[in-house]
């Protein structure tokens, strides 16, 4: 029980650990931004003891058999917990019903993310024809998200979260800063819908450029930083999870791993930080099998198309998507790579790159700082530079 004067750093820390009420004592000051973390984070401040459920009976042979399976050289820690209490969210809005777009309002419906998810795209009935097959669809997953379509931007009121995947794909010829003209108009368009239609919402911008998109979303709505993020990272670090896991012969539950940095050549794999059933990376794998790792991570978008030559990934980026709402929505605890407008953090302000941060209701709650090896770290700010360029800003 926390007494004396409660703060936003004990809620958010309660949070982080996965608590989801915290007890406070009846004479406790509880202040103003403390009360707003909680709101935030769907941390309630329950004033007085909780109660502590009766500690379960268990026997002397069943004890000991426990002491002795912890004690095998096969057993391995659990891994962290999921959220505890994962929010339902009431709208989740997809602006754009290609492959990524169309595979995110799946998934999302199927694991009933949302009361309803909004399909939204410019060509008449694309939208539509998606959302009345997922419905379809229902009567066998027994989901009970609704699903709807349309190619109205209007459509986008009144969600918590807006996924923003329009855009054009690069293209023979075309240049990077090439694509940031075309799609920029694209997304600023959007955004700027997003604000007027749903000023509450917390914004995830997924079309590339990634990182160069982001920021022009975030201008063009005016939103606090912390609600307007990109999707990048977190389908770059599960590649390199990937990678890491099938040079080590593991499953890729047993690796914990980011890329950070921007969304292309310029991501940066970090290895430093990284763990193989909880062992640091070095002591897993040798240095050729972890550069073979961090080439074909970086590499690793370019090889879908390669194979597909008509299109690009849509699968593992819908799942990072997910990812990120279940960030958003408490179902996911601890740190997720996404793209952002940093201030200062790892020495960079002003640009948007991808870095690791915990996630809330109402977006980016705190970006979490590594402790990066130098030449990460150079590489990092390098990237940065390299958006900041391209961005214009």
């Amino acid at each position: 029980m926390i007494s004396g004067v409660v703060g936003e750093e004990d809620v958010v820390s309660a949070w982080q650990g996965g608590a989801r009420t915290l007890a406070v004592d009846p004479a406790a000051v509880i202040t103003v931004s403390a009360r707003e973390a909680a709101e935030r984070l769907g941390v309630e401040l329950r004033i007085g003891p909780l109660e502590q459920p009766a500690p379960a009976a268990t026997n002397g042979p069943t004890a000991a058999r426990r002491l002795l399976y912890r004690r095998h050289p096969g057993w391995v820690a659990p891994h962290a917990p999921r959220g505890l209490t994962p929010r339902r969210l009431d709208r989740v809005a997809v602006v754009g019903a290609g492959g990524v777009g169309a595979n995110t309002a799946h998934l999302a419906a199927t694991a009933d993310i949302a009361a309803e998810v909004a399909l939204i795209d410019l060509v008449p009935g694309l939208a539509e024809s998606v959302a009345l097959d997922l419905m379809h669809a229902s009567g066998i997953t027994r989901s009970p998200t609704k699903v709807i379509g349309g190619t109205g931007l209007e459509m986008v009121a009144g969600a918590d979260v807006v996924v923003i995947t329009a855009g054009r794909p690069r293209g023979a010829g075309m240049s990077r800063r090439d694509l940031t003209d075309v799609n920029g108009r694209v997304v600023r368009a959007i955004a700027e819908q997003v604000a007027a239609h749903a000023p509450d919402a917390v914004v995830v911008v997924v079309t590339n450029p990634l990182d160069e998109m982001t920021l022009a979303a975030q201008v063009a709505t005016g939103f606090h930083r912390q609600r307007v993020l990109g999707m990048a990272g977190t389908l770059d670090s599960s590649r390199f999870r990937h990678q890491l896991a099938a040079a080590a012969g593991v499953t890729p539950a047993d690796v914990i791993a980011f890329t950070l940095g921007s969304h292309g050549k310029e991501m940066v794999p970090i290895t430093s930080t990284a763990t193989i059933s909880g062992r640091p990376l070095a002591t897993v794998l040798d240095r050729v099998a972890i550069d073979r790792a961090v080439t074909e991570t970086i590499n690793g978008g370019a090889a879908v198309v390669a194979l597909r030559r008509t299109g690009s990934a849509t699968i593992a980026p819908a799942h990072a998507i997910i990812e990120v709402l279940d960030g958003i929505r408490g179902a996911t605890a601890g740190p997720i790579p996404v793209s952002v407008l940093l201030d200062g953090e790892y020495g960079i302000e002003g640009v948007v790159v991808g870095v690791p941060c915990l996630l809330g209701r109402r977006g980016v709650i705190e970006v979490v700082e590594l402790d990066l090896a130098p030449d990460e770290l150079a590489r990092l700010r390098a990237a940065a530079d390299s958006v900041r360029d391209r961005s214009g800003v």
